[in-house]
């Protein structure tokens, strides 16, 4: 049997089970650097571990954040914020019709990943080249709209989710309000 914390993790807030490498128990409202399907990222802890025994991990959490780790935090936001202002004014450049929502710098320094709303047309794959080119980073794409579509998964946003641990309903996390509109 596996003890799991749950940890919020990105930009939009995903709530996932991650098992401490440690096997330490970390408190909640604790922020962790944690080893996703990602990379590395920034979290925190929602609640202590539970047991659960036939559950898969999302993630693993590899330490309590240090003061190095803040540090370096503070750097990736400078950067995530200068890939922001740069991504805004190449897409005015080119008169993309996008509207960027937000860009993630995870805390591997490598990734960057810019969050869009509505269609994508193909000149912005050349927009985040440039930039993942400017800022050394890979680029990953993430479509807000698909999200605002799907929802984080069964049912998002609906009384029925919340009850079966839908992460992002029983969070607020950033689609929570529109998938809740949605489902009415």
């Amino acid at each position: 049997m596996a003890r799991f914390h749950l940890v919020r993790v990105g930009a939009l807030s995903q709530v996932g089970r991650f098992a401490a490498v440690d096997a330490a128990r970390y408190p909640r409202g604790t922020r962790v650097v944690v080893r996703s399907e990602r990379g590395l990222e920034l979290g925190e802890v929602l609640a202590p571990p539970v047991v659960e025994s036939q559950t898969a991990a999302d993630g693993q959490i590899l330490r309590g954040m240090t003061v190095e780790d803040q540090l370096l935090e503070a750097r990736l936001n400078k950067n995530r914020q200068a890939a922001y202002a740069a991504c805004q004014h190449r897409l005015d450049e080119l008169g993309l019709p996008v509207a960027l929502m937000d860009v993630e710098h995870l805390f591997d320094g490598q990734t960057l990943v810019f969050y869009f709303l509505g269609e994508q047309p193909p000149e912005l794959q050349s927009v985040t080249s440039e930039l993942a080119e400017l800022y050394d980073a890979q680029v990953q794409f993430r479509a807000f709209a698909d999200t605002l579509a799907r929802g984080c998964g069964p049912d998002c946003g609906t009384e029925a989710a919340a009850g079966q641990g839908c992460a992002s309903c029983s969070t607020g996390c950033a689609v929570a309000d529109a998938c809740s509109t949605r489902n009415r």
